[in-house]
């Protein structure tokens, strides 16, 4: 179990978030929500298909992308999260790097933080350590404008589980207690292909960090240059992603595409459950 305020989240199972940007330049969805009452259906549509947390993020960390206001980004996704917890029961994530609008996300009802960052920014630790709710680290090679360009790591999966295992102890550091924690290897974040290809193949070894794992596969390059299919074309291969991640060991799979994603872990489910009845 883990606590999100509120609300009970069992990680026994593995759990699907939704993703819902309010963005104009997004890889994938860019534009399509920033009306919020396309946002609103939209969530309900991700709800009805059983996502069990809804991801909210207002500011596009594609390759390349170019960083936004704290007042636009605030416009954009604090209104939203207000609507969502009022309309929904689901947990609310705020998708987000800045200190202060995590702090004002969580008081219009966000009950997770995810930083692709991983609390990197002056005073983040410290204005997030009062605040008791969880927290998503996610590691990053450089910065979002830069981060594609020739990635390079000795051995990139210890190199990761080196850097979110230093993040984990200056949380702690910083009175952000090891249970308030997640984390995420940030697939696509500084990262080459075979870079990616490694880390999927070798997930379990971030089990080392005992914390509940959270993946984003959805949709994102790799799987384009895997297939060679264009973004709106990559759904099998986003299911089959996180289908290989959960196996792998991962609690939390980020996606798009909600009901087939469902669908396709509760096949796994139920051939897991058979073996282990063995």
């Amino acid at each position: 179990m883990m606590n999100v305020p509120g609300l009970p989240f069992d990680l026994s199972l593995p759990r699907v978030m939704g993703v819902l940007n309010v963005t104009p330049d997004s890889f994938s969805d860019g534009g399509r929500f920033l009306d919020r009452e396309l946002a609103l259906r939209h969530a309900e549509r991700l709800v009805d298909e059983g996502a069990d947390v809804l991801d909210v993020g207002g500011e596009s960390t594609r390759p390349g992308a170019k960083p936004v206001s704290l007042d636009e980004e605030s416009t954009r996704v604090l209104p939203l999260i207000e609507r969502l917890r009022a309309e929904f029961d689901v947990p609310i994530s705020i998708d987000t790097s800045k200190p202060e609008l995590m702090s004002l996300a969580v008081a219009a009802g966000a009950k997770l933080i995810n930083d692709v960052s991983a609390l990197s920014a002056p005073r983040a630790i410290e204005v997030l350590a009062p605040l008791d709710v969880p927290i998503c680290l996610m590691h990053m090679q450089g910065e979002p404008r830069t981060m594609q360009q020739a990635p390079q790591y000795g051995d990139v999966v210890a190199d990761i589980i080196k850097y979110l295992g230093d993040r984990v102890v200056a949380c702690e550091a910083g009175g952000i207690c090891r249970q308030r924690l997640l984390i995420d290897p940030g697939f696509g974040f500084g990262k080459s292909l075979q870079h990616n290809l490694a880390v999927l193949s070798r997930l379990r070894e971030f089990a080392n960090l005992r914390l509940p794992l959270l993946v984003g596969l959805s949709r994102k390059s790799m799987l384009g240059r895997l297939t060679n299919r264009p973004v709106e074309e990559r759904l099998a291969a986003s299911v089959a992603a996180a289908v290989v991640a959960v196996e792998r060991g991962a609690q939390i799979v980020r996606v798009h595409d909600v009901a087939a994603t469902v669908d396709a872990l509760q096949v796994w489910q139920a051939v897991t459950a058979t073996d282990l009845g063995r």
